[in-house]
C-alpha cells in the first residue's frame, strides 16, 4: 500500500498514519543500523539504539519540516545524538574492526584496481583510521558505507557543505600520509584520491 509512495508524501502520511510510519521503519532500518553499528561496533547496542531512533522519530515526526534535505538526514541526526549519548554514558570510543573496513566500498567511478589495492593495505588503513577523532571516523562512515553526499553529511553533522568537504580532504591527506609512513620503504599508495597519484 505504501511501497510506491515517494518519501515526502510518505512522511506527511506518517504524521497521522501509524502504518505509514511502519513503512518508514522498513525503508530506513538497515541504513540506521549500519550507521549505528559502525559507530558502536556492538550489535546488541546498535539494535537498542536504532529502536530508540525510531521511537524518538515517531514521537516527534509531527514537528518534522522538510528543509530541502532527505528525510534520512533527520533520522541520522537523531541517531547521531543517541550514539553520542551512548559514548558519553559508557566512556567509549568508536573502534572499527578489520571486518568493517573490508566492507567499505570505494567510489564505483574509480578504476577497479583501487579497491584491490585498498584491501591489500586494509590493516594499515584500519590502524590509521582508529587513531582519528570520532567526527572524522563518522565522516568516513557516512562517505564510504552510507554513500551520503557532502550536503547531507553536513546536515547530519551540523556543519556546512564546505566545511564537510574541507574536513574530508584533510582527513584523506592525514590518512594517506600516515599509511605512506607505515608502508615505508614500500611504494606509496597509488589509489589515494588526493596528493600523489591521480587527481579528481
Amino acid at each position: 500500500m505504501y511501497k510506491d509512495i515517494d518519501e515526502d508524501n510518505l512522511v506527511e502520511l506518517a504524521k497521522v498514519d501509524v502504518d505509514a510510519f511502519g513503512e518508514i521503519y522498513l525503508r530506513y532500518y538497515d541504513r540506521m543500523y549500519n550507521y549505528v553499528y559502525y559507530r558502536t561496533s556492538n550489535h546488541n547496542d546498535a539494535e537498542d539504539i536504532v529502536e530508540r531512533v525510531f521511537e524518538r522519530a515517531f514521537k516527534h515526526i509531527g514537528r518534522y519540516e522538510n528543509k530541502g534535505y532527505p528525510f534520512s538526514a533527520w533520522l541520522y541526526r537523531i541517531a547521531r545524538n543517541l550514539v553520542a549519548n551512548w559514548h558519553r554514558d559508557n566512556s567509549r570510543r568508536t573502534i572499527l574492526s578489520l571486518d568493517d573496513i573490508t566492507r567499505w566500498q570505494v567510489d564505483p567511478r574509480d578504476p577497479p584496481d583501487i579497491a584491490t589495492e585498498l584491501l591489500e593495505h586494509r590493516e594499515l588503513l584500519l590502524e590509521a583510521i582508529q587513531r582519528l577523532p570520532a567526527d572524522r571516523q563518522e565522516l568516513l562512515i557516512l562517505k564510504f558505507v552510507e554513500h551520503e553526499s557532502n550536503a547531507n553529511i553536513g546536515q547530519i553533522m551540523g556543519r556546512s557543505e564546505g566545511a564537510i568537504k574541507s574536513l574530508y580532504h584533510r582527513t584523506l591527506r592525514a590518512l594517506r600520509d600516515e599509511v605512506d609512513e607505515l608502508l615505508k620503504p614500500e611504494k606509496p599508495l597509488s589509489w589515494w584520491p588526493l596528493g600523489r597519484g591521480r587527481k579528481r
